[in-house]
């Protein structure tokens, strides 16, 4: 067995695993497994120094491809380049409780010349 087949199969699983082992699936996984090996295989190598770097890195590449065949936007995309402020979560309250009254802002005092 080829180096490339066996990194097929170790992407075939890897997808089989992260959709919850379902039965049926094979062919759709094993072709997913094939793209991603090819394109691995495409992509320009890493220099060794950057291979090598103590930095941990946040999602083995073959997981992100997995994500991205899946549909799922990659949280790192270099296309977002500006950082977005985090929503403010809104608070869930609990059925049969009242939610929490905000009080108002006191008005901010012009300033003095």
């Amino acid at each position: 067995m080829s180096t490339e087949d066996k990194r097929v199969r170790e992407f075939a699983y890897q997808i089989w695993e992260s959709e919850g082992k379902p039965e049926g699936q094979d062919a759709r996984h094993w072709e997913m497994a094939r793209k991603l090996a090819e394109a691995e295989a495409l992509a320009p190598k890493k220099s060794p120094k950057a291979a090598g770097s103590k930095t941990p890195a946040a999602k083995p590449a073959a997981a992100k491809a997995v994500g991205k065949l899946n549909g799922q936007a990659d949280a790192k995309a270099p296309a977002a380049k500006a950082k977005a402020k985090p929503a403010a979560a809104a608070k869930v309250t609990p059925p049969g409780e009242k939610a929490a009254e905000k009080k108002p802002r006191a008005a901010k005092k012009p300033p003095t010349v």
